[in-house]
């Protein structure tokens, strides 16, 4: 009942805030219809922030808001629906759920540890390769940890004995656990379809005439995500190492259990067939002008035509519907403030107080305040929405290439989920694990920000460079 007391407060305080924002006089050069649009949207985003109701309900309510102040007809209220970019995502969670079903995805991970388990450093880079592999079809970050990496990592750890509840998570855990944490923000960052705040991202500014592809996006991130990816294991080995150094059982250990597994099911077939040709079909989509969205339904409908998946899986599917709705309303909201001008006025106004700095320097304030800020957010999909269209309006009217300045923003939006044990889906059952106490995690999640920004600034910046985003 307490909870609930609080819940309905903040929705109080919400309310009152909204009506005072509402009433407010509109700034000089802005339309009423811009600011009360401005208005919504930013009551929705702090729903989602503070959280007194779902972050589905609150986005349904910002949806009501709008017709019911006559702000919209609700053809337009809820053209959202209607967005490609929704449905692809939408298709790639519901295929991700047979990675998990079928098995396949603990198949990868095993056969990695086959291959490299003879060292928890060799199990480290085993399970971050796993998590890579799977990124680019696995739009649910907490799907692919809960569902394929953490069962994983908690089979090495108990066959050797390292458990919070025993004293012994230094051994092994600790160390994984991190490695798992740190590396993920990484693998999100490196695929349009790898965190389902991406597509968001990508909307957002396609919305300012800035249209991201699969493959550029991919492109982009490669080499600063190899980069940190080969890194990050290694630094924690270095300065946060585990007891346990060589681990020549488990290569035997994950061949035993992929024996007890058998040969690959038809079921596992399927998914290993339709995620190769998805990757390949987003990769080169706009060569045979194959829209990605259409190349995600047709996956989803292989794998429902021959058995793989059942409609019934589908509809169990929550986080994807949970999906639809928030995003649907986001997309359509972002999409009115930006043709009824509020999007270019706002970054005129905060451009002009930055002018003469320079486009390079005022892209890098933008993303360490970017960055940095998430400390304060429980969700990356309330940090997107909150801030990327701002901070990339703030970047172009600045100068910076469009293109730059979008993919950066976009990657930035997943690598600020490895700071705290609240950042991001797989945050809280990571941390939850009790391998770490709460300062080491922090700790941990803020020198190593130290390594991926420079990495992503300085590293990523040379390779934009040379693949002409600059």
């Amino acid at each position: 009942m307490q909870w609930l007391q609080s819940s309905r407060l903040r929705l109080v305080m919400l309310v009152v805030l909204s009506t005072a924002i509402w009433f407010m006089p509109v700034p000089d050069g802005l339309s009423i219809d811009a600011w009360q649009m401005m208005t919504i949207f930013v009551a929705t985003v702090l729903g989602l922030i503070i959280a007194p109701l779902p972050l589905g309900a609150m986005a349904m309510i910002g949806l009501t808001a709008t017709t019911l102040t006559g702000l919209l007809p609700i053809r337009t209220a809820l053209s959202g629906f209607s967005h490609p970019t929704i449905w692809m995502i939408a298709a790639a969670f519901f295929i991700s759920r047979g990675f998990i079903q079928t098995g396949f995805g603990r198949r990868v991970g095993y056969l990695f540890i086959s291959k490299l388990g003879h060292s928890s450093l060799g199990l480290a880079y085993g399970l971050v390769l796993t998590d890579l592999l799977f990124a680019p079809a696995t739009p649910s970050t907490t799907a692919r940890c809960g569902g394929i990496i953490s069962p994983l990592f908690r089979s090495v750890a108990e066959a050797y004995d390292s458990s919070p509840e025993k004293g012994t998570e230094n051994k092994i855990g600790a160390f994984l656990v991190q490695c798992i944490f740190q590396c993920n923000a990484i693998t999100c960052a490196m695929f349009l379809t790898s965190m389902a705040g991406n597509p968001l991202a990508a909307n957002f500014a396609a919305e300012q005439g800035v249209e991201i592809s699969w493959a550029g996006w991919a492109l982009a991130a490669v080499v600063p995500g190899l980069v940190c990816l080969a890194l990050i294991p290694l630094l924690m080995y270095q300065f946060f190492p585990p007891e346990l150094k060589r681990t020549p059982e488990m290569r035997q250990l994950a061949r035993d259990e992929l024996q007890r597994m058998g040969a690959m099911s038809k079921a596992e077939w399927m998914i290993a067939a339709t995620f190769v040709g998805m990757v390949t079909l987003w990769v080169f989509g706009p060569v045979l002008s194959l829209h990605a969205t259409v190349t995600a339904l047709a996956g989803l409908v292989f794998l429902l035509v021959t058995g793989t998946i059942q409609w019934d899986d589908i509809l169990k599917e929550k986080e994807a519907w949970h999906t639809i709705v928030w995003f649907a309303v986001l997309v359509m909201m972002a999409g009115q403030l930006n043709s009824l001008g509020f999007i270019n006025w706002f970054g005129e106004q905060v451009g002009a107080s930055m002018a003469g700095m320079g486009w390079v320097v005022t892209l890098v304030i933008l993303l360490l305040v970017y960055f940095y800020s998430h400390y304060l957010m429980a969700s990356a999909m309330a940090h997107i929405s909150a801030m990327y269209s701002a901070f990339l309006a703030i970047a172009i009217g600045a100068g910076a290439p469009p293109m730059l300045a979008a993919i950066v923003l976009g990657m930035f939006s997943n690598l600020y989920m490895s700071t705290t044990h609240y950042s991001s889906g797989p945050a809280p059952i990571l941390f939850g694990a009790g391998y770490m106490s709460l300062k080491q995690w922090w700790k941990i999640g803020f020198l190593f920000t130290l390594v991926v920004i420079p990495v992503f600034m300085v590293i990523g910046g040379a390779w934009w460079k040379l693949i002409g985003l600059w």
